[in-house]
């Protein structure tokens, strides 16, 4: 059986990242890429926010960047995904995609967390062309233009004012009759005049065209059926994050949400030796760089963690 040091389960900012730092400590790391090599971010047309990048930057491209600064201190990063881990005991012991097993003194989780989807044809089409998941994100390209927000919690409410700072106007799309954000988020929203609350309703398509993107929505009435377009430049998607954790099969002490749960500041889960960054245990800012700093840390933590062993 191959054994390893550190073993990374996922890419994206923070698996690199820990790559990077690990493969600086000499502590040879391998790395599993996961289903989606990259992370999100590989699907993300452009990056304004991370630091460094004056002009901005493609999301695939600050991927591949990561990928090969780590490859270059010594991690060795590899297609595929952990299909299943055991962590009742030191070493531990994991399986990938491909039957392949490998044993670690320890492990830095970084799965990462999916976005939730509405299920439309038109939501995959126009992804990174007008649809997101991540106002903070993306919502700079649309800076006077119409938007409009799909959800009836928190992070839509949050979204949603957010956006309100930089659009014209957004329309906060709830498929209820009321919201389900806290009574201070629902005040904000309410009460601020670029934000039109379209109750019980739910969206029927996203229009577009393959040129320019999303042009509009077509948006349904859940009680009349009554179907009303509205022209809108960005469609942006808040209706909650699911954290990448059913490979761990319990294993691992969780939040309600199902995030795993670190030991503040440091990324120490209840597993001795097993550690998780990013938005896998991150259901607050879900940003590039804040996951880098994790993963960093992460990493700094396996360090300190595997001398203290020896």
């Amino acid at each position: 059986m191959e054994h390893t040091r550190c073993l990374i389960i996922g890419s994206g900012p923070a698996g690199y990242t820990a790559g990077i730092y690990t493969g600086r400590a000499d502590l040879h790391p391998v790395i599993y890429e996961g289903r989606q090599p990259g992370g999100q971010l590989t699907i993300t047309t452009e990056i304004e926010n991370f630091p460094g990048y004056p002009e901005g930057i493609s999301g695939k491209v600050m991927m591949e960047d990561l990928r090969k600064q780590a490859a270059r201190f010594g991690a060795d990063i590899r297609r595929g995904y952990i299909e299943k881990i055991d962590l009742q005991n030191r070493p531990f012991k994991a399986v990938d995609d491909h039957g392949n097993e490998i044993e670690a003194e320890s492990v830095i989780i970084a799965t990462g967390a999916s976005a939730k989807w509405l299920g439309l044809d038109s939501e995959k089409k126009y992804y990174g062309q007008g649809v997101s998941a991540c106002a903070t994100c993306d919502g700079f390209f649309y800076k006077g233009l119409d938007v409009a927000v799909v959800g009836g919690g928190d992070t839509a409410c949050e979204e949603a004012n957010y956006l309100s700072t930089l659009c014209n106007k957004v329309y906060l799309i709830v498929r209820r009759d009321e919201l389900r954000a806290s009574k201070a988020m629902q005040h904000r929203v309410l009460t601020n005049p670029k934000i039109e609350v379209l109750w019980n309703s739910s969206t029927k398509e996203i229009t577009g065209d393959d040129l320019d993107g999303v042009n509009g929505a077509d948006i349904r009435n859940n009680k009349t059926d009554e179907v009303r377009h509205i022209d809108i430049a960005g469609f942006f998607v808040a209706i909650g994050h699911q954290p990448n954790t059913d490979f761990l099969d319990g294993q691992i002490e969780l939040d309600q949400a199902g995030y795993i749960k670190v030991d503040s500041p440091l990324s120490s889960t209840n597993v001795p030796g097993v550690f998780a960054a990013g938005d896998v245990c991150d259901p607050h800012y879900r940003q590039a760089i804040v996951a880098a700093g994790k993963g960093a840390s992460a990493a700094m933590d396996v360090e300190r963690f595997l001398n203290s062993q020896n």
